[in-house]
């Protein structure tokens, strides 16, 4: 074969990894739009190579998914300095179901430690990832979600394996310590129909009994929207938070929907979403709320009036 012709067999395998490479990079990066753009990076790279080089890749998923790594971790690098001028507080964007989020290795962990693909995508878990730093995030997502080895975990991360295992260890104890007991999906659903139920109606004396009373609800309008400036803290309070939303905006309707793989919901007036929020709940009771407004990060929920 001479150098012109093309490499169709490594050009299909690799073209069917764009899934793979999406969820990845959205771990690392906690946005939809870095995390496209991350891919789109990564296949530059690839059709970069010659035909015969890339016919040479024995594996063209882990070439893939290892420059997806390394990408994400110089792009949450230059993230982390713009999140910090960030208006108010910064959360992940929040994503319309999960299955196309999901797919990924099994981890390569103990199984009482290990994480799933699918919690890995959820809200709580993006929100721990985010305060970490860019090499025990990437360490973490590539190891204990995707299944890496640490050798492989090292040449994405560029430190040794053993520095790479405990930062990977440092990551898993935060992941650890704020996940709760595991919901039933019918038990979610209900407490989550309940909640919705009750903010609709103006129930405040309902909404507070479904709130923890240390109840946390952190609120991300990107300076584009009104939103609080700091997490409000409390049952009571967050409670009135979202009984005031109706106050001001009589006309807003509230519905259930699956965000970032979990059944969370969709508050809408004048025929669009204007916010997202995924909730945390333990025996019933809801411990956290991620309320999404910025308009930029929630394109994806943008429905016909």
């Amino acid at each position: 074969m001479d150098e012109d012709t093309h490499a169709p067999d490594a050009d299909a395998a690799a073209a069917s990894e764009r899934s793979a490479l999406r969820g990845l990079a959205y771990r690392i990066l906690g946005s939809v739009a870095d995390a496209e753009d991350a891919v789109q990076e990564t296949y530059v790279r690839w059709y970069r190579m010659t035909p015969s080089q890339r016919r040479e890749i024995r594996s063209p998923r882990a070439w893939l998914m290892t420059t997806a790594g390394r990408i994400g971790v110089d792009m949450l690098t230059s993230a982390r300095a713009r999140r910090e001028r960030y208006s108010g507080p910064w959360l992940p964007e929040p994503v319309p179901g999960g299955s196309t989020w999901t797919s990924g290795g099994a981890a390569a962990v103990d199984p009482a430690d290990r994480i799933s693909t699918d919690e890995s995508v959820s809200m709580a878990v993006l929100v721990v990832l985010e305060a970490m730093t860019p090499a025990e995030r990437v360490a973490f997502v590539l190891h204990d979600v995707f299944g890496y080895t640490f050798p492989e975990v090292a040449e994405v991360v560029g430190r040794s394996p053993e520095a790479c295992r405990q930062l990977a260890a440092s990551a898993r104890r935060r992941v650890q310590g704020s996940r709760r007991r595991p919901v039933e999906p019918d038990e979610h659903a209900a407490a989550v129909r309940a909640f919705r139920l009750a903010w609709e109606t103006g129930d405040t004396e309902n909404l507070i009994g479904l709130l923890d009373p240390n109840a946390t609800a952190v609120i991300d309008g990107g300076g584009v929207v009104s939103a609080a400036s700091e997490p409000v803290v409390g049952a009571e309070a967050v409670a009135a938070l979202l009984i005031g939303v109706l106050a001001r905006q009589p006309g807003v309707t509230v519905a259930e929907d699956v965000v970032n793989g979990r059944l969370g919901l969709l508050a809408r007036s004048d025929g669009e979403i204007r916010a997202v929020i995924s909730v945390d709940q333990v025996d019933g009771r809801f411990v956290g709320l991620w309320v999404v407004r910025n308009p930029d990060k929630i394109r994806a929920w943008r429905t016909e009036p």
